[in-house]
């Protein structure tokens, strides 16, 4: 299938690794122009040699971000527009996974995950907005989990700054609809990613003997479909939204979980 992404122009944060570089590899594949927005530019490097390589596309950048500082997303969204005229798709993708009971978490873990996950959002989305507006197909995808639908326990800051973000995806989708702007955001649940591999990393520390496999297989017995989910099946569904494929589709969340959220 043509996503029709040729030529379009995508910025993509926490693109360095994991979800953000699965999607990124497939609008480049798609022919899009790909620029990566993370704060370790070494890793940024390493995810443009091979994005570059897999797709054989060398519209391929990166720009050494930190999403919670407002002026270092403006200067990053400015020089995309120096390098490409503009801008026709935003991924939110930057954050972490932290997760704790209420009581347990402190004030400063909170204040960053939202500043991070929140405002990063809202920062990239200001800066963009103005070229997503002239563009002919703008785009926001924002990466959000199922617990800020449906919460479990033991599961904040996350789960409640991704719930801002799917209240954010709404909010914008009906703001900018009549502008052609299409908004939508990918719930993802127990995926393989730097963020999983590093929590594998400080359980590990605990149990030397502990494998990632056998990390996996127990995350993933948790799962409906019994498995772990790959960071490619994530980044098919955001190439997907954000193409002329998905252009009557804005204000959804999707599940990307297994089948582990208990809504829909």
């Amino acid at each position: 299938m043509d996503l029709g992404l040729t030529g379009k122009v995508a910025i993509i944060t926490g693109g360095s690794d994991g979800l953000g570089k699965a999607a990124a590899t497939r609008i480049a594949a798609e022919g899009g122009k790909v620029a990566l927005a993370a704060r370790d530019q070494g890793r940024i490097d390493s995810a443009i040699a091979e994005i570059k390589s897999a797709t054989g596309n060398s519209d391929v950048i990166g720009i050494s971000t930190d999403v919670t500082d407002e002026a270092q997303v403006q200067s990053m969204v400015d020089a995309v527009v120096t390098q490409w005229g503009g801008v026709d798709i935003l991924v939110n993708n930057a954050g972490t996974s932290a997760s704790g009971k209420f009581e347990d978490i402190a004030i400063e873990t909170w204040e960053y995950d939202i500043h991070l996950k929140v405002y990063g959002a809202i920062y990239c989305s200001r800066a963009a907005l103005p070229h997503l507006k002239k563009s002919s197909a703008g785009r926001i995808i924002n990466t959000t989990t199922w617990g800020g639908k449906a919460t479990p326990g033991g599961t904040m800051p996350t789960s409640l700054s991704r719930a801002a973000g799917i209240s954010l995806t709404k909010a914008m989708s009906k703001d900018y609809a009549a502008e052609g702007i299409l908004v939508n955001t990918v719930c993802v649940g127990v995926i393989k990613s730097g963020q999983t591999e590093r929590i594998y990393e400080s359980q590990k520390a605990g149990n030397d003997s502990l494998t990632l496999d056998e990390f996996y297989g127990r995350i993933g017995s948790m799962v409906p479909m019994g498995r772990v989910g790959e960071s490619e099946e994530v980044g098919d569904v955001i190439a997907f939204l954000a193409s002329e494929r998905a252009s009557y589709v804005t204000g959804a969340a999707i599940n990307i979980d297994g089948g582990q959220s208990p809504v829909v």
